[in-house]
C-alpha cells in the first residue's frame, strides 16, 4: 500500500511510498497565521477567572508560579475538550452516514440528531467516507470526511463542530483533498479526479442543529494551499537549521 495512515498515541501520521509525508491540517496549521488565536486565549483565561472567582482566590497558596502555570493552561484544556468532542462527533457521523447502528453518547446527542436531519433534508448519498488521500508531487497526505452526492451534486465536505463557526482554513483543507492525486479504496489507489467533485461544503454540526455552508475549493484556493504549505515547511526548516548566528560580543 503506497499511501498509509499510521495511528498512534494521541494522533496519526502518514507515509507516502514508504517515506513520511506531511499532513494537510499540519501544513495549514504551520503556514497560516491565526490572528484570532491570541484574543481567544486571553478571553478564555479572563472568562475562567470571572466564572470561578472563589476557586481562583483559593489558588493563592500555590504561589505566583503555580497560579500562572494553572491559568495559562486554561485555553488549551478547553481546546483539548472541544477537540475530543469533535472527534467523537466525527466517529459517530461516519457510521451514521453509512447506515450503521451506533450508540450515541448523551453529550453529543444533539449534534447527532441535527446531523441525521441534515442527511435527510439534503438527500446525502455517500461516495467516499473517511478517505485517505495523497499527492506525490506536492508530498502531502490527509483524511477527508466525505465525498457525497448532496442535493444531486457530487461534493467534498468536512464536518466542523467549532462553536465559533467556519474559518477560511476549511477552504484550503478541502482544496488540498479535492486536488490530491489519489485516494485509498480498500488496498487500492484510485484517482481523485475520477470522483467528479463539483463543489465543496462545510457541515457545521452543533448541539442545536446542523448547517450546510458552501466553501470555495477551486484551483485558485488549491494554489493558495500550496503557498501555505511552502511557508510551513520553510518555518520547520528554520527551526532545524536556524539562519541566525551566534552573538558577536564587543
Amino acid at each position: 500500500m503506497a499511501i498509509q495512515r499510521i495511528n498512534g498515541g494521541k494522533g496519526h501520521w502518514y507515509k507516502l511510498d514508504g517515506v513520511k509525508a506531511d499532513g494537510v491540517t499540519t501544513l495549514i496549521g504551520g503556514g497560516l497565521p491565526k490572528p484570532a488565536l491570541p484574543s481567544w486565549a486571553a478571553r478564555s483565561v479572563a472568562e475562567h477567572v470571572a466564572d470561578n472567582l472563589d476557586a481562583v482566590i483559593g489558588m493563592r497558596d500555590m504561589g505566583r508560579a503555580g497560579i500562572v502555570a494553572a491559568l495559562k493552561g486554561v485555553p488549551w484544556t478547553q481546546a483539548r475538550a472541544a477537540a475530543a468532542k469533535g472527534t467523537e462527533v466525527h466517529e459517530v457521523a461516519a457510521k451514521v452516514i453509512l447506515g450503521e447502528e451506533v450508540e450515541v453518547p448523551g453529550c453529543i446527542a444533539g449534534h447527532v440528531d441535527g446531523y441525521v436531519r441534515f442527511l435527510d433534508k439534503h438527500k446525502v448519498e455517500p461516495i467516499l467516507v473517511e478517505g485517505v488521500i495523497g499527492h506525490r508531487k506536492w508530498r502531502y497526505c490527509g483524511s477527508l470526511d466525505m465525498v457525497a452526492r448532496i442535493n444531486g451534486q457530487v461534493a467534498i465536505a468536512d464536518i466542523k463542530t467549532s462553536a465559533s463557526g467556519i474559518y477560511a482554513e476549511t477552504a484550503y483543507q478541502l482544496a488540498a483533498y479535492r486536488y490530491a492525486e489519489t485516494y485509498l479504496d480498500g488496498d487500492d489507489e484510485k484517482q481523485m479526479a475520477d470522483l467528479g467533485i463539483e463543489r465543496g461544503y462545510a457541515i457545521w454540526c452543533r448541539a442545536d442543529g446542523t448547517d450546510l455552508i458552501p466553501v470555495r475549493c477551486d484551483d485558485r484556493i488549491f494554489k493558495d494551499f500550496l503557498h501555505i504549505a511552502w511557508v510551513a515547511r520553510c518555518a520547520w526548516a528554520a527551526k532545524d537549521d536556524s539562519p541566525i548566528g551566534e552573538a558577536i560580543h564587543v
